[in-house]
């Protein structure tokens, strides 16, 4: 594996590379140009500005998160193809300046959904979370108001204003799409965008829906191990993979993180490894369940945040999610993800130094272990 930390340029991220450069075992960052828009072809002589200025603070560019997918190739609109020769221009510029995985995700609307971006934990950390009881309570184009008093003055992935000002019209562009006619249209784009992939061997690593189920009546379909292997079975490419991210695949107590990885082999081009403490996920009569290891929960109202990312912090075994992924040979970029704003940092919730570097290290020694008790 790739030990990496994502960085979002110099002029959006409080997370300096040479910071980063400083984290043991960091040799590369995930990184994106952040003020581009969906349907914008990323030129090479950006991509290569990019690269010089990240190469020259001794690091490199393991891959791009994300080149985002425009409303018009997820809705199916008038406007598909063209974003689509837009995407692969982009795709073909990375490619010629030897970049070789993208991130990308199919979300509708909201990229992801948190209800709290700074929920005060019992150490004082703050760290982002999710209660079901509070989307259900408000209106979705209440939603970006009601967090963005926590953004700390950046602006948050998928949330940015200029889109969350539009969200009625989003929905609307959206009242016609379910989940069959959302996997129609991943299809077709990535139909389209497998040439250009085989020809410059460009991984491309589906993040999953996050939460993993429906949220304000919008489709998901990145959600479990069954709907990922349609995706893939549907375009059968090597370059066709996933990004296995623990924290969003973990949102759903029926998904068993270490199983799916390893009927993933050679299809998760990107890992993002994080932890998340479940406080409740509560049956439909209302009776609550804090310990859901083994249960089949159909449906429920969740209470969740964002743990550090030390096993007994959460409610995921981190080790057996890292040694998993060590035994399917998993080779590619790996990086800690969501951090807590710990000891009185303020930044990009979920993305600042401190804790996404403690994390780094803890993932390299769960690394370290396994690998070490394979060759005892």
């Amino acid at each position: 594996m790739e030990m990496t930390l994502r960085w979002y340029g110099s002029k959006f991220d409080t997370v300096t590379l040479e910071q980063i450069r400083q984290i043991p075992g960091v040799k590369g960052v995930i990184t994106t140009l952040y003020d581009t828009k969906p349907g914008e072809v990323w030129s090479r002589e950006r991509i290569r500005a990019l690269k010089d200025e990240v190469e020259a603070a001794g690091l490199k560019i393991a891959g791009i998160e994300s080149v985002n997918v425009s409303d018009a190739i997820k809705t199916g609109s008038a406007d598909r193809d063209k974003d689509i020769d837009a995407y692969i221009e982009t795709l073909k510029n990375l490619g010629e300046e030897d970049i070789h995985m993208v991130c990308y995700n199919f979300m509708p609307v909201f990229d992801w959904t948190r209800t709290e971006l700074a929920r005060r934990r019992e150490d004082g950390s703050t760290v982002l979370a999710y209660t079901q009881d509070a989307v259900d309570a408000i209106k979705p184009e209440e939603m970006f108001s009601s967090i963005s008093g926590d953004m700390n003055g950046s602006v948050m992935p998928g949330w940015e204003p200029e889109r969350m000002a539009k969200v009625k019209e989003l929905f609307a562009l959206y009242k016609d799409i379910d989940e069959e006619k959302l996997f129609e249209n991943l299809k077709y784009f990535l139909e389209r965008i497998m040439p250009v992939c085989d020809k410059y061997d460009i991984n491309m690593a589906i993040h999953p829906d996050d939460p993993a189920w429906s949220v304000f009546g919008l489709p998901r379909i990145i959600i479990n191990q069954k709907n990922i292997n349609r995706m893939m079975k549907m375009v059968d490419n090597p370059h066709n993979g996933v990004t296995f991210c623990s924290g969003s695949y973990g949102t759903n107590p029926e998904n068993n993180l270490p199983e799916m990885i390893r009927s993933l082999k050679g299809r998760i081009h990107f890992a993002h490894v994080r932890n998340l403490r479940f406080n409740a996920f509560q049956r439909p009569d209302g009776s609550a369940v804090t310990s859901w290891t083994g249960e089949k929960i159909k449906q429920g109202k969740p209470d969740f945040e964002e743990a550090c990312h030390l096993s007994s912090d959460g409610s995921f075994d981190m080790y057996e999610i890292v040694k998993a992924l060590y035994d399917i040979g998993f080779t590619g970029p790996i990086r800690p993800d969501h951090g807590r704003m710990i000891w009185g940092e303020k930044a990009m919730p979920g993305y600042g130094l401190y804790d996404r570097a403690l994390g780094a290290c803890y993932i390299q020694g769960l690394w370290e272990a396994v690998e070490k008790s394979r060759t005892r």
